[in-house]
């Protein structure tokens, strides 16, 4: 058995067969005609060896691990026998030793930073191949790459591996940007594929997109349009432009038209966009709805019969206004179109309605007139009116197609004059002729009687005979007129006479507090029975405090009455003597006023507080004196008085507790101002004060008490302190 040609990968095991029989002579291998040697161990290459046995005649070279070295020709031959025998040689047989590539390299890099459609080269390296290694180039969406590639294969010094090169030459775009690109290398001795990988960041100008985010623009609305870019860098600048007129305004991803019209219909809204890299534009063409408005409105026509004629009804509108021309005399639709063309006659003069409408808006509509050429026609009314004395005015109204040349008033057969004092002539031309007005100047009974009116034109004449009649007012006429002035001026004195109520009851209203207050204390005081000298003073200031109220206010005030009752009331039991100062209460702030001390109640503290006692049992009717009353400066000796007309009746600090209080008259006369009396006494009891129980209170006698007396029994009262209740 000869060995054959045979393939081996690096670090693979490979045997090359060769057997022998009837073998005489030594046997050994050559490699590349050099001999390895007979022995089976072969001494001196320890990765060869010969296996088989010689019984069996197996001289296999098996070499393990194969190694590039072991890339060459082996022949197994056997030598001449001892008999002479010849040698012998097997055919040579080729081992080709294969290497894997090593790992491929990208030149740039695992990373590279690049500019959108700027041509770039990139290499990839597969070294020491043996076969040289195939590069493959797969873009970042898994594509195989063929085009733009060079491929360049370099043998290594040692004449059996290879270097394989591959350029591939690459216009980034925008979808490249963060893509990996990937170099992959393989030959005959690996079939697995070794790769390189690069990332790629491609830096490109902004992508530029506007939409319309506002829905269907109608005029009036708010227009809003939106931009959006897709850039590397994204340091970005916007700019707006309306039919390439720069728009001022800091807008960025966002343009707003507030309250848009018609005038932007059609305009060019456009966005651009920049960055470091570049700019980059998009534009979008609004489309406004908006109502029908008159270009050209239809005008009216004058034209003979049998004549054509065309009423132009011009609408602007989006989306086109649809249009409908309507006759007048007929209601019949007669044009749908913007031009309306129509032969003249009878039947087709008269008026044109044009209507256009746009869906949405509101419709709009105008009128024109075919006016068919002819005589004047007077049309006024053939009997008018006029009041003597006043300025009568004659109407003439005629209907001329064309227009009059001149209007004639007669009167008893005489034309008249303009320039005559009593009249004067008026012309009013209208759209369909004219309108001719007679004014007769301060009418008398010979102005009125039968007018004549002529008009005249091109085409012929007309003439109309107008009866002016006198007309007489009766009383109906003008009673209307006076009813309403007599209205009117019943309304505006009314309104007055409410807005002086008011007025008065506002300043009814507008008291000032401290009279409000002066006149509490005095209800106040009016019902307290244990008074102090202190409250003898508070009720002298609220008496001044009312006659105050009462001379700003009046007498009818509630103020000013409270006041007329203190002064009108019981008088007191002698004069007293108020400290005054320039008229005024001497004691005009609370500072000035010192608070009195009372003393305990046997023996105990009340805090300057005296409780209702029972006035029956402790008072005793003082001796016969004399009281001076300083009103009249007299003495007069006083009658028996009934006690409870005593000053310290109703004070519990000027009695004593030995006093007893005896029944009260049946019956009394008051006296009022200086004269003496005998008033009602008042119901001091017991059950009046609220079921009280009676106490006694123990005071110093005080020297100067005096009295309210009757005139029934004379008696001498002593000085004191001033009653304060009536």
């Amino acid at each position: 058995m000869e060995p054959q040609d045979q393939t081996a990968i690096v670090g693979s095991r490979v045997t090359l067969p060769c057997r022998v029989v009837n073998k005489t002579g030594a046997l050994q291998w050559t490699k590349d005609d050099f001999g390895l040697g007979t022995h089976r161990n072969l001494s001196g290459f320890e990765r060869y060896r010969m296996i088989g046995s010689d019984e069996e005649g197996d001289f296999s070279l098996e070499i393990y691990p194969v190694m590039l070295d072991d890339d060459a020709r082996y022949q197994c031959q056997v030598g001449p026998g001892q008999a002479g025998e010849p040698g012998i040689r097997s055919k040579f047989a080729t081992l080709t030793v294969l290497v894997p590539p090593e790992p491929p390299r990208i030149v740039q890099g695992d990373f590279l930073v690049t500019t959108e459609d700027r041509e770039i080269e990139l290499e990839c390296v597969s070294l020491a191949g043996k076969p040289a290694a195939e590069i493959t180039w797969i873009d970042g969406l898994g594509n195989v790459m063929t085009e733009g590639l060079d491929e360049i294969v370099e043998a290594l010094p040692d004449g059996r591996r290879f270097t394989s090169k591959s350029i591939l030459k690459l216009t980034p775009k925008k979808e490249h940007h963060n893509t990996t690109f990937t170099c992959q290398a393989q030959n005959t001795a690996d079939r697995t594929y070794r790769s390189a990988r690069l990332r790629l960041e491609v830096k490109y100008a902004p992508k530029v997109t506007l939409t319309i985010t506002s829905g269907r623009m109608t005029e009036g609305a708010e227009v809003r349009l939106a931009c959006r870019a897709d850039a590397n860098p994204l340091d970005l600048t916007y700019r707006w432009f309306i039919n390439d007129e720069l728009m001022a305004g800091d807008f960025t991803t966002e343009f707003i038209i507030p309250n848009i019209s018609r005038r932007y219909h059609d305009a060019i809204v456009k966005c651009e966009v920049h960055n470091p890299v570049g700019k980059s534009e998009e534009s979008e063409t609004l489309d406004i709805s908006y109502g029908p408005r008159f270009k050209t409105r239809p005008k009216s026509v004058q034209a003979d019969q049998g004549t054509t004629v065309t009423l132009t009804c011009d609408v602007d509108g989006n989306p086109p206004p649809d249009i409908l021309w309507i006759h007048e005399d007929t209601g019949k639709v007669v044009g749908t179109s913007v031009n309306l063309t129509m032969d003249v006659d009878k039947r087709t003069a008269g008026r044109y309605y044009c209507k256009a409408g746009v869906q949405g808006f509101h419709e709009i509509g105008a009128e024109a007139t075919i006016m068919l050429k002819g005589k004047p026609t007077i049309s006024s009314a053939l009997v008018q009116f006029g009041i003597p004395g006043d300025n009568v005015r004659l109407e003439c109204l005629a209907f001329s197609v064309p227009k009059p040349d001149h209007v004639v008033w007669t009167f008893k057969g005489n034309e008249v004059d303009a320039s005559d004092k009593d009249y004067t002539i008026l012309e009013d031309p209208l759209p369909e002729g004219i309108k001719s007005t007679l004014v007769i100047r301060e009418s008398r009974d010979q102005h009125f009687g039968s007018y004549n009116c002529s008009v005249t034109n091109p085409y012929g004449s007309d003439t109309v005979e107008i009866l002016l009649k006198a007309q007489i007012l009766v009383f109906s006429e003008t009673f209307p007129l006076l009813l309403i002035l007599v209205c009117v001026i019943g309304g505006v004195i009314l309104i007055i006479a409410i807005a002086m109520i008011i007025i008065l009851c506002q300043r009814r209203e507008k008291k000032p507090q401290d009279c409000r207050d002066a006149e509490k204390q005095c209800k106040e005081s009016d019902r307290s029975s244990n008074i102090s000298d202190l409250k003898m003073e508070l009720r002298t200031g609220s008496s001044v405090s009312n006659v105050h109220c009462e001379l700003e206010y009046g007498p009818d005030s509630e103020t000013g009455s409270e006041s007329v009752v203190t002064r009108v009331g019981m008088p007191l039991a002698g004069p007293v003597a108020m400290p005054v100062n320039g008229g005024e209460n001497i004691y005009r702030y609370s500072t000035e006023f010192t608070e009195p001390i009372f003393p305990p109640k046997d023996g105990q503290n009340n805090n300057g507080y005296v409780p209702y006692v029972d006035y029956s049992r402790d008072f005793n009717p003082p001796p016969p004196t004399t009281l001076g009353i300083e009103s009249s400066r007299e003495s007069l000796t006083m009658p028996n008085i009934d006690p409870r007309y005593s000053a310290a009746y109703g004070n519990p600090y000027l009695r004593n507790s030995s006093t007893s209080l005896p029944a009260p008259h049946a019956t009394h006369n008051t006296h009022v101002s200086h004269a003496v009396g005998t008033p009602a006494p008042p119901p001091y009891t017991p059950a009046t004060r609220n079921g009280a129980v009676p106490q006694v209170a123990r005071l110093p006698h005080s020297p100067t008490t005096q009295y309210i007396v009757p005139n029934s029994q004379p008696t001498t009262v002593k000085r004191g302190t001033l009653a304060t209740h009536v």
